[in-house]
C-alpha cells in the first residue's frame, strides 16, 4: 500500500458531524460495501464547511479527507467541474487539471485503478448531496 494514501487518510480534521447542514447525502459502494455520509454548509453558492463520517477502506478515507480539505470556500461551479474531471484521472491520457486540484492526481491515477470506486465514492456522495 502506498504510504501517501495512509498519510492523507490519517488527517481526520473534517471527520465530524456538521450541525445545521444545508445539504447532506449518504452513499454506499455496491462493490465493496464502503459507506459514507457527507454533510455540507453552503451559503451564497460557497461551501463553508464539510463533515464526513464513513465506514470504509483507507482509499476511501484518503479521498474524502483530501476532498473535505480542498473544497472549503470553493464555489459550487468549481465543485461541479471537479466532480466531472476526477474520473478521467484514472485514464492513461494526460488530463488538464486546475492547480488547486492537482493533489488529487497523487491518489487518483492508473496505479490505483483497482480502487477506483473506493476513491470516487466521496465525489459521488457530494454529487448526490448537491443534486448534480
Amino acid at each position: 500500500m502506498d504510504l501517501k494514501i495512509l498519510k492523507i487518510a490519517s488527517n481526520t480534521e473534517n471527520h465530524k458531524v456538521v450541525k445545521n447542514y444545508t445539504h447532506q447525502a449518504k452513499n454506499k459502494n455496491a462493490i465493496c460495501g464502503d459507506e459514507m455520509e457527507i454533510s455540507l454548509i453552503i451559503k451564497n453558492d460557497l461551501i463553508e464547511d464539510m463533515g464526513y463520517q464513513c465506514r470504509s477502506c483507507v482509499y476511501c478515507q484518503a479521498s474524502v479527507s483530501m476532498l473535505s480539505q480542498k473544497i472549503k470556500d470553493k464555489g459550487l461551479n468549481e465543485i461541479k467541474s471537479l466532480i466531472s474531471l476526477v474520473e478521467n484521472l484514472f485514464n492513461e491520457t494526460e488530463v488538464k487539471i486546475d492547480t488547486k486540484w492537482k493533489d488529487f492526481k497523487e491518489i487518483m491515477n492508473k496505479k490505483n485503478i483497482s480502487r477506483k470506486e473506493c476513491l470516487l465514492l466521496p465525489f459521488k456522495t457530494i454529487s448526490k448531496a448537491l443534486k448534480f
